[in-house]
């Protein structure tokens, strides 16, 4: 999902970790383990952002393809800061396994 916000990046990763808790998530000390649910911060429009909390781009969306094919979708002209296009990178990526998810509709 993209989303425009007033928030600053810390605010919004306060937030969607209050929303990964409503729903279930437990944090435990194995960082890679299953989860209920797992809201990245993948980009922050063209912030470079190395703190103890949060590092955006993403540490490793750009050696998943689960992560970028979906953001390629809503936003397929998205680059990373150094200007690099993710569709671009992308391509260089294995999402021959991935599958789209469909839900039923109501």
């Amino acid at each position: 999902m993209a989303l425009e916000t007033a928030l600053s990046p810390e605010s919004l990763l306060d937030h969607t970790q209050r929303i990964e808790l409503e729903h279930g998530r437990v944090r435990k000390a194995e960082r890679w383990g299953p989860r209920t649910l797992d809201i990245d911060l993948m980009l922050f429009g063209d912030a470079v952002i190395n703190t103890e909390r949060l590092i955006v781009p993403h540490y490793d969306m750009l050696n998943r393809a689960f992560m970028l094919l979906p953001l390629c979708e809503i936003a397929p002209d998205a680059c990373l800061p150094d200007g690099r296009l993710l569709k671009t990178i992308l391509d260089t990526l294995d999402s021959s396994t991935i599958r789209r998810w469909h839900t039923r509709s109501a």
